[in-house]
């Protein structure tokens, strides 16, 4: 059999996506799970699933910053497990095909630029917005051999202690972490919400899915939450404006179902903060392969690599 597919691997702080994906960049098939403790058991589940002999590379996007040198994970604050697993050489001497390792927001990047809503633009920055805040640059088509961690950059000099060892990330304000965290400390502080009434007053099980319910039913804690978490991501954005000068800003991730309040007051913020010749010709617009961004671009880069392997 031809081998002309390869295998996307999406692993994130909650979920772990897996998927054949075509040459054109379509998903041929795909998988989907909670990321676990045993993460490299969990992976190899997966592939196994997949893997046939057409399948001529696996492309793996972590949450993290990452070695290209060393081609494994140097730091995952939301996922500190994978910093002690070799990934790449155990999934290359199990399934015997050539292995690539890149973050998961610049995968996500990759995939955007590849087939999706950066396909026809030539310079953008990609936010990832979920349990973190990822991201990815993409410069004249071409994606930015850069770190690119954009959830840790500083909003606020004296702010909170993120997870990465800095402190006042923008990922400590604006994430789904920060979200539920902030919902938390206010509904413990007897502050009245919508949000006492779910899951019997066990604060701990809601979701920032609960929280958008509750602000769409007008809940006034609520819709702070999401106005706040949508400033500081302005905030970031207008960072990245005024240092990139993008054509676009794309966002992608579970955070952008709140479009109407979280987004659009990210936006709103942003253009208070970005120098305004910039900011009047950047489109900030939704990734179109949504969660599947970063599979599709793990499988792209992994394709990518095997047709310079073959020059």
């Amino acid at each position: 059999m031809q081998k002309k597919c390869a295998i996307g691997i999406d692993l994130g702080g909650t979920n772990l996506r897996v998927a054949k994906v075509s040459p054109e960049g379509e998903i041929v098939t795909k998988i989907t799970a909670s990321t676990s403790e045993e993460v490299l058991g969990s992976v190899h589940k997966a592939i196994d699933s997949l893997f046939s002999d057409e399948i001529a590379g696996v492309g793996i996007g972590v949450a993290g910053l990452i070695s290209r040198e060393r081609r494994r994970v140097i730091i995952s604050p939301n996922l500190h497990v994978v910093e002690k697993i070799d990934l790449v050489g155990e999934i290359a001497k199990r399934y015997g095909v050539p292995v690539v390792i890149e973050n998961d927001a610049n995968a996500a990047a990759y995939g955007e630029m590849w087939v999706g809503a950066g396909k026809d633009i030539q310079s953008f920055v990609l936010l990832t917005l979920g349990t973190g805040i990822g991201g990815g640059m993409v410069h004249g088509k071409k994606l930015l051999n850069v770190p690119a961690e954009i959830g840790h950059m500083s909003v606020s000099s004296d702010g909170e202690k993120c997870p990465c060892g800095n402190s006042g990330c923008l990922e400590s304000y604006a994430s789904a972490r920060a979200i539920l965290s902030r919902a938390v400390y206010h509904l413990e502080a007897g502050r009245e919400s919508l949000l006492q009434m779910y899951y019997e007053g066990n604060f701990y099980k809601l979701t920032t899915e609960d929280i958008f319910k509750a602000a769409l039913d007008g809940d006034n804690l609520a819709r702070d939450l999401w106005k706040s978490a949508g400033r500081y991501l302005g905030v970031g954005i207008a960072n990245m404006i005024n240092l990139m000068g993008p054509d676009a800003v794309i966002l992608t991730g579970g955070l952008t179902g709140a479009w109407d309040i979280y987004i659009q007051e990210a936006v709103k913020e942003a253009s208070k903060r970005a120098f305004r010749e910039l900011f009047e010709r950047v489109k900030i617009i939704p990734s179109l392969l949504k969660d599947d961004a970063g599979l599709i671009g793990a499988a792209g880069i992994a394709f990518n690599i095997l047709r310079t392997q073959a020059v």
